[in-house]
């Protein structure tokens, strides 16, 4: 039997540092990886009081999400956030899958790089769908459907959040792409984009204008300030809209004027975003 500790007992002094409620799943193995890490929920204000299920957003670097404690980067303030929006009616379940740190360009990334590494995506998706998704859904009041199951991530994560839309849309059909390292391996996530045949859903995807400066946890092959990174975002947004994506209604492009590459930024822009899936 699984069980899902509290965020204080997973944490000590975990429960001053997080709003709302965050369940946390020790060590869960994952044959697809032949790796283990925790698995982290949050549950929306109205979840212990009413009778119905609710749509889920599964979300890469998990350790970035809740609590600026454990996090690498940075917190998203995806509790803060999603408290906030529940007074507009707005109100999910989110599902953070911490990266394993070494291995995180491995798994998030479809394509293999000469310098990087990466290529084991297929693998992370199927550990996503075939190992967590079925724990949550036993678990939680999860609706099931895929046109309320949302996979969301920044970076490498948005790159492997539009990797697993269009891989598994049996499964996702909402997908947040913030900042999405398309310029990985040479670029070979773009010819992909191109390629891929259209599957309905809602893609949220942006961008700042000042991103482009290599990290040592996203190397990409481009120049600090060369414009590179927006540039190849908007492209992206071109292809999606070319494949059929209706801007507005199953497509939001937000382009913000002088943003960077990190996680106060995504922070900043994710109301919007989950605004456009879960609405």
């Amino acid at each position: 039997m699984t069980s899902w500790l509290d965020y204080e007992e997973a944490f000590e002094g975990g429960k001053a540092r997080v709003t709302g409620t965050v369940k946390v799943l020790r060590e869960v193995p994952g044959a697809e990886l032949g790796n283990t890490r925790d698995i982290l929920v949050y549950l929306p204000p109205s979840y212990g009081t009413a009778n119905r299920t609710f749509p889920t957003v599964y979300m890469h670097d998990g350790q970035n999400l809740f609590d600026e404690a454990t996090s690498f980067a940075g917190e998203w303030r995806v509790d803060e956030t999603l408290e906030a929006l529940a007074a507009e009616g707005i109100e999910a379940i989110v599902v953070g899958i911490p990266n394993t740190g070494a291995q995180r360009l491995e798994e998030y990334s479809p394509f293999h790089d000469a310098r990087f590494g990466g290529g084991r995506a297929a693998d992370y998706v199927g550990f996503l769908v075939d190992t967590v998704k079925p724990l949550v859904d036993e678990t939680f009041r999860t609706t099931g459907q895929r046109e309320a199951t949302a996979v969301m991530g920044s970076s490498m994560g948005g790159l492997v959040s539009l990797y697993a839309f269009f891989a598994r849309p049996d499964v996702f059909g909402l997908v947040g792409a913030v900042s999405p390292s398309l310029g990985y391996a040479q670029r070979a996530p773009m010819a992909w984009l191109e390629t891929v045949p259209f599957v309905g859903g809602k893609i949220y995807m942006d961008v700042g204008t000042n991103e482009g400066v290599p990290r040592a946890r996203d190397p990409l092959a481009m120049r600090p300030t060369s414009g590179g990174y927006a540039q190849t975002v908007r492209l992206a947004r071109d292809i999606l809209v070319a494949k059929g994506y209706a801007e507005q209604r199953d497509l939001l492009y937000v382009e913000e004027e002088g943003a960077i590459h990190n996680e106060a930024a995504w922070a900043a822009r994710l109301p919007k975003a989950l605004r456009f899936l879960l609405s």
